[in-house]
């Protein structure tokens, strides 16, 4: 499994750098013009320094994501 950003063209999904097999079913999350995200101050600042951590190449592997997932789903 993988994640990938892709760009509509002519009303259809296009994916750059990824091959997909014909007939492949995937996920496609569209950003809703009207749906508003509120945050707080300290979720905002959550947020940006994940996003800075990314930024330094501190991240983890898919495997590493799902089994942390995982393991919190049985708590």
């Amino acid at each position: 499994m993988g994640i990938v950003t892709g760009t509509v063209v002519a009303g259809k999904v296009v994916v750059e750098g990824m091959e997909l097999p014909e007939g492949s079913t995937v996920t496609v999350l569209a950003p809703d013009p009207d749906d508003e995200v509120r945050v707080t101050a300290e979720e905002e600042a959550e947020l940006l320094e994940a996003i800075a951590e990314a930024d330094r190449g501190e991240t983890i592997s898919a495997e590493e994501l799902f089994a942390r997932l995982d393991r919190i789903a049985k708590l």
